[in-house]
């Protein structure tokens, strides 16, 4: 398979990067690459014993935001939707890891997660500032981005077998015809991790964008299965960690160290679980839902989960009012429940209103702390212990549990540099000042504490 995945200790050793103000290098030979650990929380990064060597040099040799404020709803499309636009959900429109399609009053709504950008973003990424600006822009499994039109060079999270990214890739050996058109067909996140880290270093190494966008999926997949603070946890950020030093490595021989930026953040955080609630066996028991085969056939109401968060929809919206009231006495009440508002209160959590974008729930539910929602409706038990799913997110971002972190580090940051808190709003405008083109329409600031003078 071309690289192997555990190779000797590199010789060469990257030393501390010189702040250099970002204006002494053209925009056309700066380049930013923006690595989201899925799933990293401030929390976790705090502990001496989380073995991270490379990520931890990069936050030593350069400068680091403590804590990091995620979007509502604080889950992967979201947030990496945030981190790309610099605009809260409300504007973005991105509520789900995919599409909400409503089906009609009598149906519950499906998510569609492979549905072009357009469809789903609704302000512009910095990846759409940076092509229309001349630059080279990049992504490997990054999020609400297929078909945009705006990116250079991509490996997509399901990769097309006739791509050209793809095609170098099997070229070159790294991968078979079969394996990429098989890419999910038993094939574990361990092994697509390392894929996608090929090729990652592949785009550096041989196209050298001037922004790649990159996010890798096992620290997520361990964290929800066996629980942040896992044995596997810890694992899972260790082999990540050395996906990143391949990065490094990759920026190094493509000859771009002095002028490459990296920031690595994450989207969220994560929580402890001990117990799921199901919303829609309530609703069953209710008669609001009618079950066949395992699956909800019809309804005048659903729930949709979203881990620490669900979304509660009246499907014929000529009846909200009538069943509002209803719905949340039943939902209010329902163990493990800590909080309940109605979805024309989104705009206070960052969150638009159900007028503003159908996705938005007509009820929001939020759990205690322990507790993750899920969308089971057969069975009699609302609440039960979870198993083979110990840990979520979704929770509100306000809980510090969700917290990120964010380490930037290269050409145009300052060494050394220390903020305590920031928001993912300002990722976005950020990067856009690193490579010098505009981003009009972000809501965040640049951190300019950050960046060189």
């Amino acid at each position: 398979m071309g690289r192997r995945l555990f190779h000797p200790i590199l010789a060469i050793v990257f030393g501390a990067a010189l702040a250099t103000h970002a204006m002494e290098i053209p925009s056309k030979d700066r380049a930013v690459i923006l690595v989201t650990v899925d799933g990293l929380p401030a929390w976790l990064w705090r502990d001496p014993t989380l073995v991270m060597p490379n990520l931890r040099r990069l936050a030593k040799e350069g400068a680091v935001a403590e804590n990091m404020t995620v979007s509502n709803p604080s889950i992967t499309w979201i947030n990496h939707t945030t981190l790309a636009t610099g605009a809260t959900p409300r504007r973005h429109g991105v509520l789900f890891n995919g599409l909400l399609v409503r089906r009609g009053p009598t149906l519950p709504p499906i998510i569609e997660p492979w549905r072009d950008k357009a469809e789903l973003v609704r302000v512009p990424t910095i990846y759409d500032a940076a092509f229309r600006a001349g630059l080279k822009t990049a992504q490997v499994d990054w999020v609400a981005i297929l078909n945009s039109g705006t990116i250079s060079h991509e490996f997509l999270e399901i990769p097309k077998s006739d791509g050209p990214i793809e095609r170098e890739l099997i070229a070159a050996g790294i991968v078979t015809a079969d394996e990429v058109s098989g890419f999910t067909k038993g094939k574990n996140i361990v092994w697509r991790d390392w894929v996608w880290t090929q090729a990652g270093r592949h785009i550096i190494e041989t196209h050298k964008p001037n922004l790649l966008l990159f996010h890798l999926l096992g620290t997520d997949a361990a964290n929800h299965q066996f629980g942040p603070g896992s044995t596997a946890s810890f694992s899972a950020y260790a082999y990540t960690d050395r996906f990143i030093g391949d990065l490094l490595a990759s920026v190094d021989r493509a000859g771009l160290r002095d002028r490459t930026t990296v920031i690595v953040t994450t989207d969220h955080g994560f929580k402890r679980v001990t117990k799921v609630i199901c919303p829609n066996i309530a609703l069953r028991q209710a008669g609001l839902v009618r079950v066949e085969g395992g699956k909800i056939a019809s309804c005048e109401a659903c729930a949709i989960a979203q881990g620490g968060m669900a979304f509660v929809y009246v499907t014929d919206p000529a009846r909200r009012s009538e069943l509002l009231p209803r719905l949340r006495s039943i939902c209010a009440g329902l163990p493990g429940v800590a909080n309940v508002i109605e979805g024309t209160e989104g705009p206070g959590l960052g969150m638009p209103t159900p007028e503003e974008n159908q996705a938005m729930g007509d009820l929001v539910l939020f759990a205690k702390a322990g507790h993750a929602f899920k969308d089971d409706s057969g069975g009699e038990a609302v609440v039960a212990e979870s198993k083979n799913y110990l840990g979520t997110h979704g929770y509100p971002a306000s809980d510090p549990e969700l917290d990120g972190v964010l380490i930037a580090w290269g050409h145009g940051i300052r060494p050394g540099a220390r903020l305590d808190r920031i928001a993912n709003l300002d990722v976005a405008p950020t990067i856009a000042a690193l490579l010098g083109v505009a981003l009009p329409d972000a809501e965040g600031r640049v951190l300019r504490e950050l960046l060189g003078d």
